[in-house]
């Protein structure tokens, strides 16, 4: 990334403020101005967040908020309640205090003499879902917004369900929560107080994987704040940009094509990241998209509107798999709207352990023919991550090392490149022997060499065939015809290569398994493939956008080197098999406030043989602060298992004052499955 330190406008940096709410709450604050903003008013961005701005986020908004002010911006970072030095308990995502402050917030700002009244969002991941839940209540000030990696729907394609099936990623996001939950604020900033306020977050923030696996359908918890319920309740434009190794890159088309306001899509390669940060690479000059977005919306200058209704996307080339990328090869390319008159369906059938064109009768079998299939719990393991924080080894490693516990459907040798843009979907004519049953889907690039990278996927739990909100039992051996959607992709697959169609029963732990081992049956005949073509053009050179800018990076002094490892166990004696991942972030010194941080996160997922109850999620945490002789730190241990009929949750908080324990708590939770 390239640094930059000279800007149009000298910055001013704003260490704490208190904003103090109607409500009698404070939330805290840092700023980053022009320094003459005070004589001569900007508008203002402001980033809502629950992760710490005093430490956790402080090297990532050192990058993006003084870029941003120093272009002409008031940019405002906050710690929403119960986060960092802001008052209260945060007891859940999203909850009606969080958007109620926010509206708030950007009132106060808006008042601010430094402000001209035009307030922008700006955010990735919570600050992304918020910003469009805010926007969605239409504050008078907010004039538009940039959500990158988040969704306009709380249950799907978010990190708790997915196709009605329980993701694994949902205790991983319990697990972050309740490490951010567990921290104090800063003594330096709250005073005497900072013990009260810690004990207050100990004992109220609560179990919160709790919570969500006791809404296992899509009921109003999950759809009270889900934009996707009224997209006219956004009044103002709307950037959203993600990668196609994010989680909620779906959301991104749904937007572009829904919202009623002026919207544009950017999507490359990236993880879960900003992508002038991104990784796979390449990163892009995005602080400067942001710059253009914001300087048509919220200060008049005409920037290119022309382009505020594009879908821009990195269309990626084929490569061989590996549990991590650097760079993915491919070229941008533009769609100047959602849907596009560009892209037509690509419809495949399937044959015996064939993938052939809908026309093409040459692969035809006798009606009536089956196929069956018991998935080993294996299947899975090396599927990756829901989705990538870029952080570890976390993408789909060679299919064929899950294919052999699937039915497997292949084409022939393509003679002729194919350009894939949007969703793809499966139709699948398909019973079970049980009432309870799940299918997972992927579509696999086929390299000469026999390897196999995965390039999307899908999964269903088949009791929500018919939506999320009523699933009902299957009645074993009767043939119903469902749909499977799979995530987006853009992606090139060359003449030389082969497409692959893998059908599993399980795909654990990227979600969890069903109650027990499910038989499923396809006729062939019935089901089918549709690819999102992008017809073959010549297309127009796009404007650039630039290489990665951001401000210089925050000074900080390593003291423990971070470690990460990515480690799929079998044990052959236990026949146990295990997914165990280590992101230990090691420890490191902040000068500027003289802050010692260290982050260490532990998982493990794990199952014996073809025992469905002894399918086990296991994480750990540790984080710590500490300044001179003041040091605090919590730990956390959450453990998820099940058997047919419950999950059961075990967890413990452990906070320590120093050497002294100051707070223990233990739950033991009982959830009962609800057709999961």
């Amino acid at each position: 990334m390239k640094e930059v330190s000279s800007f149009p406008h000298a910055v001013e940096i704003t260490e704490h403020v208190w904003i103090d709410l109607p409500n009698g709450r404070r939330l805290a604050a840092r700023l980053w101005m022009p320094e003459d903003a005070g004589d001569a008013p900007v508008p203002a961005i402001l980033e809502y967040l629950p992760y710490r701005k005093r430490d956790l986020t402080r090297g990532r908004d050192a990058i993006n908020h003084p870029y941003l002010a120093g272009h002409g911006y008031a940019c405002v970072r906050v710690d929403m309640l119960g986060s960092g030095e802001s008052d209260g308990v945060l007891v859940d995502e999203y909850t009606e205090d969080e958007l109620a402050d926010g509206v708030a917030v950007i009132e106060w700002i808006a008042s601010q003499k430094w402000c001209d009244g035009n307030v922008g969002m700006f955010g990735i991941s919570w600050g992304g879902f918020n910003g469009l839940q805010i926007a969605a209540r239409q504050p008078e000030a907010l004039k538009a917004i940039v959500s990158c990696c988040a969704s306009d729907d709380l249950y799907e394609d978010n990190m708790h369900y997915m196709g009605g099936c329980l993701l694994g990623d949902q205790l991983s996001e319990a697990t972050v929560m309740a490490a951010f939950n567990s921290q104090p604020p800063d003594p330096a900033i709250v005073g005497d107080r900072w013990r009260d306020m810690w004990l207050d977050r100990l004992d109220g923030s609560g179990l919160w994987i709790k919570k969500w696996l006791e809404h296992q359908r899509r009921d109003t918890y999950w759809s009270a704040h889900s934009v996707c319920e009224d997209y006219s309740a956004i009044q103002c434009p709307v950037l959203a940009a993600g990668g196609w190794t994010d989680g909620y890159t779906n959301a991104i088309f749904r937007l572009v094509e829904n919202l009623e306001v002026p919207s544009r899509a950017l999507i490359g390669p990236w993880g879960h990241k900003y992508a002038h940060m991104g990784v796979p690479g390449p990163s892009t000059g995005f602080l400067q998209e942001v710059l253009r977005w914001f300087d048509h919306w919220l200060k008049g200058i005409d920037t290119g509107a022309d382009e505020f209704s594009e879908v821009r996307v990195w269309m990626q080339d084929p490569v061989p798999p590996s549990a991590s990328h650097q760079d993915r090869p491919g070229r941008w390319v533009r769609e100047p709207h959602w849907p596009s008159d560009g892209i037509t369906p690509l419809e495949y059938r399937l044959g015996h352990r064939r993938l052939f064109l809908h026309e093409d009768n040459r692969h035809a079998f006798e009606s009536g023919f089956e196929e069956t299939l018991v998935s080993p719990l294996s299947v899975g393991l090396y599927a990756g991550k829901w989705c990538s924080y870029a952080a570890l080894p976390d993408l789909p490693h060679d299919q064929r090392e899950e294919d052999g516990g699937c039915l497997v459907y292949d084409t022939e040798t393509l003679e002729e490149d194919i350009e894939m843009l949007g969703r793809p979907e499966v139709e699948l004519e398909i019973a079970a022997d049980k009432p309870i049953a799940q299918v997972a889907v992927r579509l696999s690039d086929i390299l000469p060499d026999g390897r196999a990278t995965r390039v999307t996927y899908g999964v269903l739990n088949l009791t929500h065939r018919d939506g999320h909100a009523d699933p009902q039992p299957l009645e074993p051996g009767r043939f119903y015809r469902v749909r499977v959607p799979l995530n987006g992709l853009a992606t090139r697959l060359p003449a030389g290569h082969k497409l692959r169609l893998s059908i599993s029963s399980t795909y654990f732990p990227l979600i969890w398994a069903p109650p027990e081992a499910v038989q499923l049956t396809l006729r062939p005949e019935g089901c089918s493939l549709r690819l999102p073509e992008r017809r073959r053009r010549n297309d127009p050179p796009l404007r650039e956008l630039g290489e990665p800018e951001g401000a210089p990076a925050l000074p900080v002094e390593p003291l423990r080197p971070p470690e990460a490892s990515w480690q799929v166990v079998r044990d052959m004696v236990r026949d146990e098999a295990a997914l165990v991942v280590l992101n230990d972030e090691g420890s490191y010194r902040i000068p500027e406030i003289d802050m010692t941080v260290r982050r260490r996160t532990e998982e493990r997922y794990s199952f014996r043989d073809a025992q469905y109850d002894s399918l086990r999620g296991e994480t750990r945490t540790e984080r710590g602060f500490s300044r001179g002789d003041w040091s605090a730190h919590a730990t956390t241990h959450t453990v998820l298992t099940c058997d047919a009929e419950n999950f059961y949750v075990h967890a413990t908080l452990d906070a320590y004052e120093g050497a002294r324990r100051i707070f223990s708590r233990n739950w033991d939770e009982t959830i009962p499955r609800d057709m999961l």
